[in-house]
């Protein structure tokens, strides 16, 4: 399947979940702190909105007109467009349905303007996959709503390892090769980077992606880390642009 496909079907699975909630629960402190369930929806409801724009070339505002930093400016736009959860939930459902069909749709080989830096399609496909994901478990979490590891999470893995070079350089310090042999949920093993790397990291792709999202420190999970740089990777790994 295509990262489309499988941004669609990560949706999918959010909105199913999304769906089954009470009001209370959406208005319920999510796991993003700071944000309720609502206020997770609003804030992908606006970034999906933001997609669709990108890709059909539609002038957007600069998000910092909001403020100083990307995490500063994505709270202020939430807290700036509160809504009924009803009326958040069906804006998500309609952002995300043409976000999808925009990015089907663009020239897969014209960068897409975004966060940080202009994106191809299916890579901005895959960061909202990553965010999907990542904001999926800060919803489900406070509820112990099973949210199970998919195949998906290829994606996320990829991304993360992808943006090494970038997250060591926000970091101020040199990128350096590492050597990623993750387990499947399926128990099939992904590989990323170069087999004669000096730096490894093994374990749970779930424990990876989740590491890269921020929802667990690396000393929380299953991952190994050999060589001299691995474990400095694990610190700066990261699945998102801010």
């Amino acid at each position: 399947m295509s990262v489309f496909d499988d941004l669609e079907s990560e949706q999918d699975a959010l909105e199913a979940v999304l769906a089954s909630l009470t009001g209370e629960q959406w208005r319920h402190p999510s796991a993003a702190d700071g944000w309720t369930v609502a206020d997770v929806v609003l804030h992908l409801a606006q970034t999906e909105e933001g997609v669709v724009a990108t890709a059909t070339h539609t002038p957007t505002a600069d998000w910092r007109q909001y403020g100083d930093t990307v995490d500063g400016a994505m709270a202020a736009r939430v807290a700036a467009e509160q809504a009924p959860p009803e009326d958040i939930f069906e804006r998500w459902r309609t952002a995300r349905r043409a976000s999808v069909a925009a990015l089907r749709q663009a020239d897969p080989q014209q960068p897409l303007r975004w966060v940080e830096a202009p994106l191809k399609p299916r890579t901005l496909a895959t960061t909202r996959l990553a965010e999907h994901w990542a904001h999926a478990l800060d919803v489900t979490t406070p509820f112990g709503i099973e949210y199970p590891d998919t195949d998906r999470l290829r994606h996320i893995a990829w991304l993360g390892h992808s943006s090494l070079p970038y997250a060591f350089g926000l970091r101020n310090q040199p990128p350096h090769p590492v050597y990623c042999q993750l387990t499947a949920p399926d128990g099939t093993i992904w590989s990323y980077g170069p087999p004669d790397a000096d730096s490894t990291i093994t374990g749970p792709a779930g424990d990876f992606c989740r590491v890269g999202a921020q929802r667990i420190k690396p000393e929380q999970t299953a991952l190994v880390t050999n060589g001299p740089h691995a474990d400095a990777a694990l610190k700066v790994l990261r699945n998102y642009a801010a």
